[in-house]
């Protein structure tokens, strides 16, 4: 077949695969909502229109936690400089909690001007990637990642390290990244003493390795709580959703409570706060 006869053919042919092809996403305003999820493959910005969070006034036990978040934060929304933060230590103690109410007290504060996003651990090495597109935004942006850690043969911690301070591009001025981990070190225990014991190098191999979480300006630890913050936590819930119980009865059940979970914590104290309402059939509003 000729040339003249064969370009029509794949005229045709390419004309039938464009209609076929789904049409290429329209670009996202990222002033449409407060808080949106990162996914990967293929890259978008998911907005997420209501964010599941705790009231900042509700969370007892983590005062100074809480202050320390929320100067960074109201300074980073305002243009000035502000650090990474890593909240480490205890499950249960408020720690994403935190962050998603400092957010939110926030970006009340300064409306339009800050945005929550949250990145899946798994997603760590598509950062390059989320930040070529953020950076560019008149707004200002968490980057958030709950649960962050890091185990054996896990190269992905290098990514983040790269994006927290290294490179040449360094981080852009709009962003800052917040993780929460139980890990202070965000590596475990025996990947770094393994490390220590096999590696030519000891020293610079485990320095390898906790040389992430210096990255991040603020460490913020939270730690398992007494019985009096409990019982704080608990009638500080009570109280705003109008769960009306005796105090003496709402402390035994709330001791109970924590018996059978074998801990005390803000999650437990949630747990216990819902389990309550409906059995008193009171929404949780």
């Amino acid at each position: 077949m000729s040339d003249a006869h064969l370009m029509p053919l794949l005229t045709r042919i390419a004309e039938a695969l464009e209609r076929l092809a789904p049409p290429p996403p329209g670009r996202l305003d990222l002033g449409a909502a407060d808080a949106f999820v990162w996914h990967a493959d293929p890259d978008r910005l998911e907005p997420v229109p209501t964010v599941n969070r705790v009231e900042i006034g509700l969370l007892r036990g983590v005062e100074r936690q809480r202050d320390i978040l929320l100067d960074n934060t109201t300074r980073f929304a305002t243009g000035l400089p502000a650090n990474n933060a890593l909240l480490w230590g205890s499950r249960g103690m408020g720690k994403s909690s935190l962050v998603k109410s400092v957010h939110a007290a926030v970006a009340q504060d300064h409306p339009g001007t800050l945005a929550l996003v949250e990145i899946h651990r798994e997603d760590i090495p598509t950062l390059p990637r989320l930040l070529a597109r953020l950076k560019d935004e008149p707004r200002r942006f968490i980057l958030f990642c709950d649960d962050l850690s890091f185990d054996h043969d896990d190269a992905h911690y290098k990514s983040l390290k790269a994006v927290l301070e290294g490179g040449i591009e360094g981080r852009p001025e709009n962003v800052v990244f917040y993780a929460t981990s139980n890990r202070r070190h965000l590596m475990p225990r025996d990947m770094i003493e393994n490390e220590r014991s096999t590696a030519i190098n000891p020293a610079e191999a485990v320095e390898e390795k906790v040389s992430l979480s210096d990255r991040f300006g603020l460490w913020l630890g939270f730690h398992n709580c007494d019985q009096p913050t409990y019982f704080a936590m608990i009638e500080g819930y009570a109280a705003r959703f109008g769960l009306d119980i005796p105090a003496e009865q709402l402390r035994a059940e709330a001791v109970e409570w924590s018996m059978t979970r074998g801990s005390r914590s803000g999650r437990v104290a949630w747990q216990f706060i819902q389990d309550l309402a409906g059995r008193l059939e009171k929404p949780l509003r």
